[in-house]
This record gives structure tokens, sequence and C-alpha cells, in this order.
């Protein structure tokens, strides 16, 4: 949510910006803009077009070597020209680009408004530009330093001055923001990707860090705007990681990734069949746990959801899966020997790096598991469990939900070996499953024509179900997620079992139900609770891996590959994915950025 790209050097500031925001499209956006200097003063460009609407203007723009460009997600005031990015104060002289949120910001802006100062904007960032022109006295860094003092809540900021014109000012809290080294020209960025094309050398800004960028070096400077020194890291990605490669969306190609995925991420930690953890918790203290929590969002909350259902059949430790937002204020009841598990693909939802740093306060033993290296919650935490997704661009999440799920049934497994709790005849023959898993995603993803059939009948809609007990209500879970974040179709999914305390009054005839059934245990209830709806009038998709089931349990069917149960969501989710995706493409939808939507959630 919300993206920044700054840059100074010797070549055309416009292109870079441009092409940098392009590769920060995907995060989610609602307005854009880009501000450079030019013979003196700010030449600034704001629109509610997609990127594309700058990229016009930039064509005919006087040429510059210096600029700061932002891609906004709606927060303070609606989305307009007027409260685009950047932000430049009252004298002109100031330009600010920032992510995040300024919780003070009605206070400082009163306090402003009694100096004189206006405001043009609904915005809180407005406040900070204006804040540093009022605190400005010829040094940027000293001024900047002086009104982020001021400031209460979350930010990523790049800031110019006319004054100076050779150097970009930069600082940070609870937001990411990284710099990058070039050669004879200098980058910023909330995110690697936007910079891949120019250089792979950066260095990760700390909270309440700055530094003062300029085309043939940089300084770092500590809270007190001290100097002090800052580690230059090689990010091992590539410009082409986030390319589509041939396929129409990054979606379409992200979710025909899942194989590769899965069988980097198992093989990241499985060798000679045996899982091997870089972990700093010994086998005593994962023998002791009393309790987990997995603490997530979004996604990354359903990935948990598997999560404890695999954990407590292998292990009998009771696992709690919380929704970071609400853990952090609920006061948890945390005990010496429990653990928590925290899932992020991006390494920076917001709530998430909220909820680790209490659980660090209390000092409670807890395993991270991200997508991204460098990221603010990979840098906080000791134990780190990677998935191995690569980029994932398009704001819904699917491959990387595959890898968190095969790294977390890795979890279950390797504690369960600790534990002596499951035979290791049984514990065998469940990683030789996982390790092949990948076969069966293939066989899967081999059926589209089966579900761009299924999605015709659905993309008019107005509502759909998805529904399943146990395991398969978590997959019924995320796939609802998919369905209403990307096509916009209101869809509800329900434990089955409660369906007659309330829910199946909204069954009716031609209503549209997605019913997932893995669980052989299971079956017989699921059934039982099919004839139901269909007696009400619904339409029932049935998504099994039993084979040949008999026809009047269904009107439309998704065959999947035989799998345990326990690993059902690696293999059932992908051709519900599939499903959402092509319902989105038929109804003419933007399927990789779907309005109100980010791809990473920075602020609460």
């Amino acid at each position: 949510m919300c993206g920044i790209v700054g840059y100074i050097g010797d070549g055309i500031a416009n292109n870079v910006l441009l092409e940098g925001l392009k590769k920060l499209e995907y995060r989610g956006y609602d307005s854009c803009g880009i501000a450079t200097i030019v013979g003196g003063t700010f030449d600034v460009f704001k629109t509610t077009k997609r990127i594309d609407g700058l990229v016009q203007y930039a064509k005919k723009a006087p040429e510059s070597h210096i600029g700061l460009g932002h891609t906004r997600w709606a927060t303070h005031g609606g989305v307009n020209e007027k409260n685009a990015h950047p932000h430049i104060s009252n004298s002109k002289k100031i330009a600010v680009v920032h992510n995040g949120i300024i919780e003070n910001y009605i206070t400082l802006r009163e306090m402003l408004k009694s100096k004189g100062f206006t405001f043009m904007s609904d915005t809180d960032t407005e406040v900070i530009s204006n804040l540093i022109e009022y605190y400005y006295k010829g040094n940027l860094l000293e001024a900047t330093k002086k009104a982020v003092d001021m400031v209460e809540g979350s930010y990523a900021l790049g800031i110019m001055c006319i004054d100076e014109p050779n150097e970009i000012v930069v600082t940070k809290r609870n937001s990411p923001l990284i710099v990058g080294l070039g050669d004879g020209e200098n980058f910023i960025a909330s995110d690697f990707s936007a910079i891949l094309k120019y250089t792979n050398r950066i260095s990760v800004l700390e909270n309440d860090e700055f530094a003062v960028i300029e085309k043939n070096g940089m300084a770092f400077f500590d809270k007190n705007a001290e100097p002090r020194g800052n580690e230059i890291k090689i990010i091992g990605a590539k410009e082409n990681d986030v390319e589509k490669n041939g396929y129409d969306h990054f979606m379409l190609k992200e979710i025909n990734e899942s194989t590769i995925t899965i069988k980097n991420t198992l093989s990241e930690y499985l060798k000679d069949d045996k899982i091997k953890f870089d972990l700093k918790l010994t086998n005593e203290e994962l023998k002791n746990i009393n309790q987990i929590h997995i603490v997530a969002c979004g996604t990354a909350m359903h990935a948990g959801l598997n999560g404890k259902n695999i954990i407590e059949k292998l292990t009998r430790i009771p696992v709690n899966v919380e929704v970071a937002s609400e853990f952090r204020y609920k006061n948890p009841i945390l005990k010496e020997n429990d653990l928590v598990i925290f899932i992020s693909q991006s390494g920076e939802t917001a709530d998430t790096i909220a909820s680790i740093e209490l659980v660090k306060e209390k000092n409670i033993k807890f395993i991270s598991i991200v997508n991204v290296k460098e990221s603010t919650i990979d840098r906080m935490s000791e134990n780190i469990l990677y998935t191995r997704a690569g980029a994932e661009i398009a704001v819904a999440s699917t491959k990387a939900y595959v890898a968190q799920v095969c790294v977390i049934d890795l979890f279950a497994i390797y504690l369960a070996q600790i534990l002596k709790t499951v035979s290791d005849k049984v514990l065998k023959s469940l990683i030789l499953e996982l390790k092949n898993i990948h076969e069966k995603v293939q066989a899967a993803l081999e059926d589209d024509k089966k579900y761009i059939e299924y999605a015709k009948k659905i993309k008019d809609d107005k509502s759909v179900f998805f529904l399943g007990r146990g395991i398969d209500y978590y997959i019924a879970l995320e796939a609802s997620l998919k369905l209403k974040e990307i096509s916009y179709i209101h869809s509800e999914a329900t434990q089955f079992g409660e369906l007659k305390h309330g829910p199946i009054a909204l069954i009716e005839e031609g209503t549209n139900s997605i019913v997932v059934s893995t669980d052989k245990r299971l079956r017989s209830k699921v059934y039982s609770n099919i004839k139901e709806i269909k007696a009400r009038g619904a339409n029932v998709l049935l998504i099994t891996n039993e084979k040949s089931p008999q026809p009047e349990f269904y009107d439309d069917i998704i065959e999947l590959p035989e799998v345990n149960e326990l690993f059902s969501p690696i293999v059932a989710i992908v051709p519900l994915q599939l499903v959402a995706y092509h319902v989105t493409i038929l109804k003419g939808l933007d399927v990789d950025k779907p309005r109100n939507l980010a791809k990473s959630v920075t602020v609460e």
C-alpha cells in the first residue's frame, strides 16, 4: 500500500521515477504523482488515473536529474489530485512523499495554522511538508529531524528542498524504506523491486534513522542525526522476477508457479528426506511448548488455520489462530513456554509487526514465516522460516499461500518428530507425500478448461456460498476471500454444520454453493448437508477427491487427485484460485490490482 521511489544522478529523473512506479503498481493505489526540481522550482504532476497518465505528461516535461514519485492509497482525504503526493509546503520550498499515517496530524495542523500556514489538501502528509518548512533554517536534515520529533505515527519519508537541490533526505518509522547505491546515481524506494533495473546494492533504513542521498554518495545518521555507518547488502532477486513472462496477468502466472514454489520451498528444508531448520530453539525448548499461537492477517491467517489443523493432529499441542490486528489489543494471555508463529508474505504487515513487538517485550519465543528477505519482520526475528515463492506481484496472494501452508506442514512434522507423538513410519510417509505433492498440484492446474466453464456460470451472481467441514472449511475461507477480493462478488464461507443455525436462510432457488469435501471421515455428514441445501434450490459445485461420487450430490464437479487430508489445502485451493481468476477476467475487471486493496498493508 502506497509506494515511494526517488532518484538523483545523471539520468533523466522522470524516466527512472515512472519505471519505478510501474514496478510498484502491484502494491495498490488510487492516485499517483511526481515532483522534480527544474530551474529552482518544483515541477509537479499528479493524477487519479493510472501511472500511464503520468507517462503522457513526462514526455513533454522539462528535464531534471532529481525527483520523487509516489503511488497513494487513500487514508486521510478522498481520491483526488489535491490529496495525491508529492505534497509541497506553503513557500513551495519543500516537497514530501510519505507512506504511513500521522496520528497527531490534527494537533500539528492546528499549531501550524496558528503560525500562518494554510493547507490545500485533506491529508496528514501536508502537515509534514509544512512542519519541515517551519523548522528549515538552511539545513534540510536538521529541519527534518526537528519535524519528525513532533510526529506520532508511522512514516517513510522522501524529502527535497529547492535550496538544497543536490540531495534527498529520507527517514522512516514503522514503514519500509530502502536506499539503492548506483554508479553516479542513487535511489530511494519503499520496495527494492522499484529499482532492481538499476542496482541490486541496497541499504535498509531502521526506525528513526536518516539518510542524505546525493548523486555520488550517501550518508547515514542515527535517531539523533549523528553520523553512523550502514551496511550495503546485495539483493538476489532479478528484474525479470517481476515480469509476466508471457502470461496475460501476474495472478495467472503466479498460480501456475505453484508447482515450482512448492519444490523450491520444500527443497530448502528437506535434505535426504529429513527436515532441517536453522532455528535458535533447542529441542528441549520445543519439547516444553504448552501452547502455540499463530498470528497473521488475511490469506496468511488462513494458512495459519491449516497449521492449527496439522499441528494439533500430529503433536496434540493446542493452537490458537489470531488475527494480528486483534491480537495486539486483546492483552493476550502468553506464558513462558508458549510459542508464537507469525506469518506474513511481505514481511511488512503493520499489525503483524506490532504483534511481534508485543511478544518480544514479553520475552516469548517466536518463529516468523516470511517470503521477503531483509523485510522488517525478517530483521526483527531470530527464528525465520522462508517461503521460497519468489516475487508475488498480484494483490491476491496465490503461490505465497501455498508456500506458507507447505512450511507450516513441515514444521508440524518436525515438531512431531521431536515430541515422538507419531510413529517414525507415519512421519516418513507424510514427508514422502509432501515431497511429491507438486505433481498433484500440476494435475489440478491442467483442468483449467473446467474452471473456465464453471466461472461462466457464476460470473453474474451477486452472492456465492463456500461450504466445508473441518479442514475443508479453512480451504473454503481462503477460496471465498479470493473470489470476493478480485471479482467483487459477495461470498461467504460457512461451516456446513452451522448452516442450520442461521445462514441457511440465505439459500434459495438458484443459489450457487461451492462445497469442498476432501476429508473422508466427514464425507457422509457433508453429503447430508448437501441434500439440505439442494432441497432449497441450491446449485452445488463439489470439489472432492472421491472417485465417482453419486451425481445426486452435485450439479458440477471438480475432481481432485487423491491426497492425505492433512495436505488437501495445497491441492484443493488451486482450482478455486483459477475459478476466481476466470470470473474476474470474464467480468472485465483488473485481476492484478483490485479496487481498494493493497499488496502490503503497512498501516493499521
